[in-house]
């Protein structure tokens, strides 16, 4: 596949899993059977269907992982829905990597860290979680708080609680909006549960899900006392081209496709209100 992130390749998507009502896993591979491109976690890559249409997703699997690349995707518009409705063999065209991803060789390296996402967030923080992983040695205590709206809308859980669980200084918090006859773990809003964990607040924060989630933990991990150069998010939901060429990511003087979409929170309150 060419290198040019620019200039799409041809990729076949190999692996369809589904992990709730609405969100399938794609795993995607080049015509040689091999990972497309390289990228760094929080990165993400152009998915598309010449008549179809294109979109820009979260490269869900790790860096570590050099034998395929995976996607996890809500459907939610005609690009999604067409990629829901394929099956396995499938050739669509893929380019990447875009963006700066998260700083898991710098910022992170060494440092505690606390994951926290909603819903569909956790699809990009489960490319940081699994690098973590496969590089245990170079990271303190890990701990994982996610919610969603019900047991059925919980993302990747089979991995959860059958892998993450079980690795060696992780802590994993589940949480669902409302109770449901299947649920007998925690009932409440992500936000709320962060206060309720007890977390130390020297570790390093990642956060993405939905924006109010965002703003209320955001509050709530600073009522607890880190401090907004400890949180990282990503605002990757507004990058349109990826390359700095439309404008429509522009908030005051950053381009979220270009600066981003990974920020510190500091850096977020420099910008103007409306990111």
């Amino acid at each position: 596949m060419r290198k040019e992130p620019l200039i799409p390749g041809i990729g076949v998507v190999t692996d369809i899993r589904r992990d709730t009502p609405d969100v399938k896993t794609f795993r995607v591979v080049g015509l040689d059977g091999k990972k497309p491109f390289e990228h760094i976690p929080g990165q993400c890559a152009f998915l598309s269907m010449p008549g179809i249409g294109e979109a820009l997703f979260s490269i869900t699997s790790s860096p570590t992982n050099t034998e395929y690349m995976e996607f996890s995707i809500k459907k939610c518009g005609c690009v999604t829905e067409w990629l829901h409705q394929i099956e396995v063999g499938q050739q669509i065209t893929i380019r990447g990597p875009y963006g700066n991803g998260f700083p898991v060789e710098t910022d992170f390296k060494g440092k505690d860290l606390v994951f926290i996402a909603g819903g569909i967030g956790l699809a990009p923080l489960r490319s940081i979680i699994n690098y973590v992983r496969d590089k245990r040695e170079n990271y303190g205590k890990v701990t994982i708080i996610y919610g969603s709206r019900s047991d059925d809308d919980l993302v990747d859980y089979e991995e959860i609680k059958n892998e993450w669980v079980n690795e060696p200084d992780f802590s994993v918090y589940l949480t669902i909006d409302r109770e449901t006859p299947t649920w007998d773990g925690h009932v409440g809003f992500v936000p709320n549960y962060v206060k309720e964990v007890g977390l130390d607040n020297t570790a390093t924060a990642v956060l993405c899900g939905p924006p109010i989630m965002i703003k209320f933990t955001l509050a709530n991990l600073q009522e607890l006392g880190f401090k907004t150069n400890q949180i990282f998010t990503t605002l990757e939901l507004k990058m349109k081209c990826a390359i700095g060429k439309c404008g429509r990511c522009n908030v005051g003087d950053k381009y979220v496709c270009k600066d981003g979409p990974v920020f510190r929170c500091d850096q977020l309150n420099e910008l103007p209100n409306e990111y």
